[in-house]
């Protein structure tokens, strides 16, 4: 009783909206050609096909990494989610090749904020895929993680997901 009167209130939100960072089609995660995405090994998520290579932030927050490469960026949200957007698959080898970041580790974000920007060609000749996760990387702090029904995806504007944290 007296925690609740005297002690420090969280306002941080527990429900997190997740948009689309990308324009393009919606992806089931069991359904990317890659195992280690499809069976959920590095956490919850969806994937997405790419229209174009604008890459935004799905969410608000405070940029963890940003892969050297720049083929992916982590961010962490106020309530402490940690959400990796990978642009297509097996891009690594690309060595960066074909893709410029826009932040940098430390930096705050919102959502819509552009984060790299890519060769959309360039990512369909060199790597397996241009299927690009969204994961969850934190998932055991999941308390609920449904996906909307959605299609066509417009990044910054489609909720893809709505997570809530324990």
């Amino acid at each position: 009783m007296f925690k609740n009167l005297f002690g420090k209130k969280d306002n941080t939100e527990k429900e997190l909206e997740i948009t689309s960072p990308l324009n393009g089609e919606y992806i089931q995660l069991e359904d990317i050609p890659d195992p280690v995405f499809a069976e959920k090994m590095m956490g919850e998520g969806f994937g997405v096909k790419p229209s174009d290579g604008e890459v935004v932030a799905p969410v608000s927050g405070t940029v963890m990494q940003v892969f050297p490469t720049n083929h992916a960026v982590g961010l962490r949200t106020a309530n402490g989610l940690e959400v990796l957007i990978h642009i297509g698959l097996e891009t690594v080898a690309m060595k960066g090749e074909g893709f410029t970041g826009h932040v940098s580790e430390g930096d705050s974000v919102e959502k819509g904020d552009p984060l790299v920007t890519f060769d959309m060609e360039l990512v369909k000749s060199e790597a397996n895929s241009t299927i690009s996760p969204v994961i969850i990387t934190n998932s055991d702090m999941l308390d609920e993680f449904k996906v909307e029904d959605v299609t066509n995806l417009n990044r910054a504007d489609t909720v893809v997901v709505t997570a809530t944290v324990k």
